[in-house]
């Protein structure tokens, strides 16, 4: 919505000033219709990197994400400028048409609360620029605790009847019943065979183990299973630390002299292993898709502050928006309140949709406001003036813009859907951030 809205208060301030209806539409395109096709170049290159990270699933939500993005760009430079040609003067109210028919073209300077915010921000840019610094600092801070793991129905809300099940279970079983690991083989004879009747003796003397069930063979006995039931929950970290006990010391030992070679698997286990995938990845994708944005923007305004400085404002939205989430879902703050369930670990591959988004949104708001101060300052030449007006004339139409995604994301927490809350709360805050705080103070 963002594309149209600028392209429009564009084609409306040229009526204003004088311009015909396609002269208008044609100055919109060449100024702030540049600016889309940049900012929309940044949105498919964040959301293509999602590519890189080799995740099957992931994949169709990057194509499919940046070939809407492409669309609604063409839409926006093509479709939108023919339809403000063919409505002509009616892109204006008719209070608007009456006052220029009756007084002509006349400047419009930047007016109302934008304008005042801007001036009032030129004053004390120092003392807004520490507020809004530590105001994101503040929030950033529980990144720095974030777990990733996946959510079960431990963590669904209390008057679920999965969450009932999943409570009487651990009540009456023990934690660990709700999350058991599967150790798998091949066997090769008999001494594989001995060798794993001695293997559930040393599993049940292993610290964290509750429980292991007797081995089972297949048909032919070329194949055999048992399970182990650790002391503690599937989310815990004591539960990734038994998986990595058992695969790093205990089972090696087991297999030495032997053809054995056990696999530690189970719904706990995969959650962990998805997990150090998506973290081993996740800074060549965080450097590519940063990278690239930055290249875009250094071709966009011919800077190299330019760039950097978004860049280090889209790590700063982003890691305020993870300690929001943070707070709420892996600490629980208010989590019971909002029918979201109870603590519990933020979901692997929120970090890479949540950049993807994040970052593409951001780099929205960035091309937009430095494209008008930019095109501010190559009339006057003014650096102070620029940033006043490019402020002020840009920030009512971001504004608009992240009011309408801020209420769309959190409409996703109306859903009660613990992972697709997450997401919402965690776009709308980074929105929040980055439009009302980072954009218009930092």
């Amino acid at each position: 919505i963002d594309y149209a809205l600028f392209i429009v208060t564009r084609h409306r301030r040229g009526f204003k000033r004088g311009l015909g209806v396609a002269e208008a539409a044609t100055n919109a395109v060449a100024t702030t219709g540049r600016a889309v096709v940049f900012a929309g170049a940044t949105v498919c290159i964040a959301l293509l990197g999602m590519l890189i990270l080799r995740l099957g699933f992931l994949n169709g939500v990057a194509l499919a994400a940046a070939s809407t993005v492409v669309l609604t760009v063409a839409a926006s430079v093509t479709l939108l400028p023919a339809l403000l040609s063919f409505i002509g003067p009616r892109a204006l109210s008719r209070r608007e048409r009456r006052r220029l028919a009756e007084h002509g073209p006349q400047p419009e300077p930047p007016t109302g609360f934008a304008a005042r915010w801007s001036a009032f921000v030129e004053r004390w840019p120092k003392l807004l620029g520490a507020l809004a610094l530590a105001v994101v600092t503040v929030l950033a801070l529980p990144t720095l605790f974030l777990h990733l793991g996946t959510s079960d129905q431990g963590n669904d809300p209390a008057s679920s009847t999965t969450r009932r099940a999943y409570d009487l279970i651990a009540d009456g079983f023990g934690p660990g019943v709700n999350g058991p690991l599967t150790l798998v083989t091949r066997v090769d004879g008999a001494a594989d065979r001995l060798a794993l009747d001695n293997l559930g003796t040393t599993l049940r003397a292993t610290d964290g183990v509750a429980a292991v069930t007797p081995v089972t063979y297949n048909t032919g006995g070329t194949t055999a299973t048992l399970s182990v039931v650790p002391d503690s929950a599937p989310q815990s970290q004591r539960t990734s630390d038994l998986v990595d006990r058992l695969r790093e010391r205990v089972l090696p030992r087991a297999e030495t002299g032997t053809s054995l070679d056990v696999h530690v698997g189970g719904v706990t286990a995969g959650y962990d292993d998805f997990a150090g995938v998506i973290v081993g990845r996740l800074p060549l994708f965080v450097g590519v898709v940063v990278g690239l944005g930055c290249v875009l923007l250094l071709l966009a305004f011919r800077s190299v502050g330019i760039p950097l400085k978004a860049a280090a404002m889209n790590v700063a939205a982003v890691a305020a928006s993870f300690g929001v989430v943070v707070t709420i879902f892996q600490w629980g703050w208010g989590s019971e309140f909002l029918g979201l369930g109870r603590a519990g670990p933020i979901e692997p591959f929120l970090p890479v949709i949540m950049v993807s988004v994040l970052f593409g949104l951001s780099m929205d708001y960035q091309v937009f406001l430095v494209s008008r101060m930019y095109e501010e300052w190559l009339e006057t030449g003014d650096n102070r003036r620029a940033v006043r007006v490019g402020l002020a004339e840009t920030s009512r139409v971001i504004n608009s813009a992240a009011v309408i995604m801020i209420s769309v994301f959190l409409a996703f927490v109306l859903g009660g859907d613990r992972v697709i809350a997450m997401f919402g709360i965690a776009l709308a805050a980074a929105v929040a951030l980055d439009a009302f705080v980072l954009r218009t103070l930092l």
